[in-house]
């Protein structure tokens, strides 16, 4: 299936729907408990925040023309080792803020994208349509039915 803006939108408000709902009801102890292989649910909040960034500057990006910026090779466990530690000591309060605002660029940068952008072929292992927070959904869902 071809995308489009409007499926595209509607994927990352569902995959963010889902992800809201395996955290609801967990308070703040929960959420800052570094017990999912040594990440916090804080942890993956920040760490969806950081790749949020990353595609909808990469939207963007190849919508004014130019090729993604992430051409990651296999890297991005360094990668995401790097943005761990430069923010796992960001707070709760700025964790839901980041997921919030960067959730927003995403659906703002394909509500406004070049037809050029809506080619899946041009973003490399980030890919356009990502799955990764439902993956991360998953991991927290599964971690909170073990945890009852």
């Amino acid at each position: 299936m071809a995308e489009t803006r409007e499926t595209l939108v509607q994927h990352y408000r569902e995959m963010r729907a889902r992800f809201l709902l395996a955290i609801d009801g967990l308070d703040d102890a929960r959420l800052t408990e570094p017990s999912i292989d040594g990440w916090s649910v804080k942890d993956h909040m920040l760490h969806i925040a950081f790749w949020d960034g990353l595609r909808a500057g990469d939207i963007r990006r190849i919508s004014a023309g130019h090729e993604t910026a992430w051409k990651l090779d296999g890297r991005d466990g360094e990668l995401n080792a790097i943005a761990f530690d430069m923010r796992k000591d960001m707070t709760l309060g700025q964790a839901r803020w980041e997921l919030a605002v960067t959730h927003e660029a995403v659906l703002d940068a394909i509500e406004g994208m070049a037809e050029r952008a809506l080619d899946p072929s041009l973003y490399g292992e980030m890919g356009l349509r990502g799955q990764h927070e439902a993956v991360h959904t998953t991991w927290i869902a599964r971690w909170c039915s073990q945890r009852v």
